[in-house]
């Protein structure tokens, strides 16, 4: 009884919404144990709550094939069969990713073609991250634009075959969608302008080229950087021609008339401190020839003061010796 679907549910694609899952599937998920306790009497309400606790998104993984939570999630969706503005709450969601994932798996499943371009396409502009698991167990990343573009261009995702759907092109020419804007299509404007201004200017490089009969060869457009420094460069050439066409003959006369007055003051700095270095010389050897006269002076006085100082001891000690009874010294 718990695995039966509502009595009131729609049929969808012809068929009763669980057995869009494989059989074989569908009953790992009654058996697993993530059904048993967490899904058992979920409602529309509660199936909220569950969603918002999902980490991450995958099919069947291991060797008994165990299903994960999300894929357990999406066959008690199929069973109770919420209304579709719930499910469009879900996928306009942006807060939480795993339960935007959610929303735009059951409609892929079971909207109709019109219904998952119109509410699974705006998701190409979301570039979050998710988490995703794999056959063995691992998990990898992805973004969500690209489980979008699985959804809406592979024939199986996370284990389930996806009922098919009409391409695009189709519904474009019978006018019941309008052709897809892509957000690079501005960049690719730009650069077929960049590349037509380039086949319409072209090098000198290329005229000659051009002249001598060989092709010319088209350039890469340059990148930001190098065009900003291009740009640097002609305008300091610009500068500089303005300063060459600014300068008048009398400009260049005072220019010369300060040089040669500059020159003059040099020369006379240089005369003066040459001067100046003379004058030190003389008074420096002056100062020296002095305190050599000095020093032989001192050494004069301090020769005959020795002297007297010998006599006088010479003439004391005869006078000690005469005393004694002693000869005198020599």
């Amino acid at each position: 009884m718990a695995n039966r679907t509502v009595k009131d549910a729609h049929s969808v694609k012809g068929t009763n919404p669980q057995y869009l899952v494989e059989k074989i599937i569908r009953t790992r998920i009654y058996e697993c144990r993530y059904w048993k306790e967490e899904c058992f009497a979920l409602t529309a309400e509660l199936l909220v709550d569950k969603a918002m606790e999902l980490k991450y998104i995958g099919g069947v993984y291991g060797g008994n094939v165990k299903p994960s939570p999300f894929l357990c999630l999406v066959l008690k969706m199929l069973q109770i069969q919420p209304e579709k503005d719930i499910v469009v709450e879900f996928i306009r969601n942006e807060n939480f990713k795993y339960v935007r994932a959610l929303g735009a798996f059951y409609m892929r499943l079971t909207g109709t073609t019109l219904d998952c371009f119109k509410y699974l396409e705006p998701l190409y502009y979301d570039y979050r991250k998710l988490k995703m698991q794999n056959r063995d167990g691992g998990f990898y990343l992805i973004h969500m634009d690209e489980f979008i573009d699985t959804l809406l261009r592979e024939e199986r995702v996370c284990d389930i075959i996806l009922p098919r759907i009409q391409k695009r092109h189709v519904l474009e020419e019978n006018n019941e969608l309008e052709s897809r804007v892509s957000a690079l299509d501005e960049d690719l404007e730009d650069m077929d302008t960049d590349e037509e201004a380039m086949e319409r200017s072209p090098s000198p490089v290329d005229r000659r080229h051009g002249d001598r009969g060989s092709p010319p060869r088209h350039r890469r457009s340059p990148s930001p950087r190098n065009r900003d420094r291009d740009r640097r460069k002609r305008s300091r050439s610009r500068d500089r021609e303005k300063r060459k066409r600014s300068r008048s003959p009398t400009d260049k006369r005072h220019r010369d008339e300060d040089r040669k007055k500059s020159k003059k003051h040099r020369h006379e700095h240089k005369s003066r401190d040459k001067d100046r270095d003379r004058e030190k010389r003389h008074h420096r050897s002056s100062r020296h020839h002095k305190d050599d006269k000095d020093r032989d002076r001192d050494k004069d006085k301090g020769g005959s003061r020795s002297e007297s100082k010998a006599e006088l001891s010479i003439a004391e000690t005869n006078e000690l010796r005469a005393s004694l009874g002693l000869p005198p010294l020599k």
